[in-house]
């Protein structure tokens, strides 16, 4: 792995990792789910299908509120920091979501991306695929955090290519981002 590959692994890693008090680290910015919330289990339904786990591999609602002034536009991220890769495991990337835009719904991935807002991006995950990606730690291993994260960004658009990396697309959040707003689940086998 290149020096640069590294320094962009931990900058986006650290920019997914938030765990202090929500208030330290977005004001007013915050990050909720109807089902789901900090320090819960996650459902079988945001469970990996394949690689040994039988999940229904769909992304959760999400819904999020007091984003600071000047946003132009967000970005959604669910990174697994405890991963047995030496960087991670990114689950989800989803950016290019207009400024009006207050959450997602369950399973925006199933549809496609037709439920996303126009002009919405969702990106390649760890698995190799586009879309969420559902939990899948090794049998065995003490529950992985699994870390939710609305970026508020100062662009309206993240101009990367199709096939853009996680680690890629997250160094451009920690470089165009205003705030973040976080939760982390966990999920065990």
């Amino acid at each position: 792995m290149s020096h640069f590959s590294a320094s962009v692994l931990r900058l986006a890693a650290f920019g997914a990792l938030c765990t202090t008090a929500l208030t330290a680290c977005a004001g007013n910015f915050k990050l909720t789910g109807p089902e789901l919330g900090p320090g819960d289990r996650l459902p079988p339904a945001q469970v990996y299908s394949g690689f040994g786990c039988e999940g229904g591999n769909r992304s959760p609602a999400l819904q999020w509120s007091g984003a600071p002034s000047g946003t132009r536009s967000f970005a959604v991220t669910v990174y697994d920091p405890d991963a047995p890769t030496g960087s991670g495991w990114w689950h989800w990337v989803v950016y290019n979501l207009p400024a009006d835009t207050r959450g997602l719904p369950e399973g925006v991935e199933v549809a496609a991306g037709a439920a996303l807002p126009p002009g919405a991006v969702q990106g390649r995950n760890d698995y190799g695929s586009v879309g969420f990606g559902g939990a899948c730690p090794p049998r065995g291993d003490r529950p992985h955090r699994y870390v939710f994260t609305v970026h508020a960004l100062k662009t309206e658009r993240l101009d990367l290519p199709a096939d853009a990396s996680p680690a890629m697309v997250g160094f451009m959040l920690h470089t165009h981002r205003l705030a973040h707003a976080s939760f982390t689940a966990r999920y065990g086998r």
